[in-house]
């Protein structure tokens, strides 16, 4: 696949089988993030890849845990609030039960964390489309990152003490058998030009 064709078709995809994809085709995925720009080429995007069934239901339960206990208010984003009042359900499972969760992490100090992990997430889903398969960037444990549950145990997974979670993206083949690529219209991202 041509490379803006692989940019214009990428939808986010968050129905996906349970089978995880070979290990060599998540390396090319995980090495298309680290190739991604950074400031000053600091390359400081920490990849943490979970593939382990266990561990993912782990963190599912005390994401949805730490969301039941928030307080929902009115002027949150919407996606936090639809997430605590599934959580309070009991039916949240923020990854989606997809295979494989990416989580990204980066110095808490510097400046540039979220735009550098940003740009690793995007190199990423822009790969898995190409490869055929489906992505979904993923912000809960971002959203979480304060929490002192879900921070232990991503620590238990990798987190250092000096770095902050600053996204996540799951990873799968798409259940309908083939990713999404219909195109999308586009009525925000306004363009400004000055000439």
């Amino acid at each position: 696949m041509e490379a803006l064709e692989a940019i214009l078709t990428r939808r986010s995809t968050r129905m996906m089988s349970p089978e995880a994809p070979d290990k060599a085709v998540l390396k090319k995925i995980l090495e298309a993030g680290r190739q991604a720009p950074s400031g000053s080429n600091s390359q400081t995007t920490h990849l943490i890849v979970i593939t382990k069934k266990e561990v993912l239901e782990h963190l599912a339960g005390l994401v949805r845990d730490a969301f039941a206990e928030m307080e929902l208010r009115e002027d949150m984003y919407i996606s936090l609030r639809n997430s605590i009042s599934a959580s309070r359900k009991g039916t949240y499972v923020f990854h989606y039960n997809a295979p494989v969760l990416i989580v990204t992490a980066n110095r808490k100090d510097y400046g540039n964390a979220m735009a550098d992990s940003a740009c690793v997430l995007e190199n990423m889903m822009i790969a898995a489309n190409a490869l055929d398969l489906g992505s979904c960037w993923i912000n809960q444990l971002h959203w979480l990152d304060g929490n002192e549950s879900v921070r232990s145990y991503m620590m238990k997974l990798g987190l250092s003490e000096d770095e902050t979670v600053t996204g996540g993206l799951i990873v799968g083949f798409p259940a309908s058998g083939h990713p999404e690529r219909t195109p999308q219209n586009i009525t925000g991202n306004p363009v400004t030009w000055v000439e």
